[in-house]
């Protein structure tokens, strides 16, 4: 069952690497994906907004990528709401020149804004 939610996973991943720019593909506890648009007016206003209140970076050990767990000593930032509204239930870190979107739940990474 496991390798079966690896693979299908690793299919919608893959399906959707075209639309990595736009679209951010996350998983639930319970392996269903969801799909949440980000447009590039937000996008545009995510890097004005770290630039603009001169956001501090997070250093840790390890490097901060998708799909990894945001450690624990890692301050969540709240999403300001003219990131857009599907964002909002997210937190952010900011972490070597990237704004990464973290699910508050499991801490995962789900999406990297350069």
């Amino acid at each position: 069952m496991k390798k079966l939610l690896l693979v299908s996973t690793a299919a919608v991943l893959i399906s959707t690497g075209a639309f990595a720019q736009s679209t951010v593909v996350t998983t639930t506890g319970t392996g269903h994906a969801a799909a949440v648009q980000i447009e590039p007016q937000y996008r545009t206003r995510i890097k004005s907004y770290v630039t603009e209140h001169r956001v501090r970076p997070v250093t840790t050990k390890e490097r901060i990528v998708v799909g990894a767990a945001v450690p624990s000593e890692v301050e969540l930032e709240a999403v300001p709401a003219d990131w857009g509204p599907s964002l909002t239930k997210y937190r952010y870190v900011y972490s070597g020149d990237r704004v990464m979107l973290v699910d508050p739940g499991s801490r995962t990474v789900v999406q990297e804004i350069d």
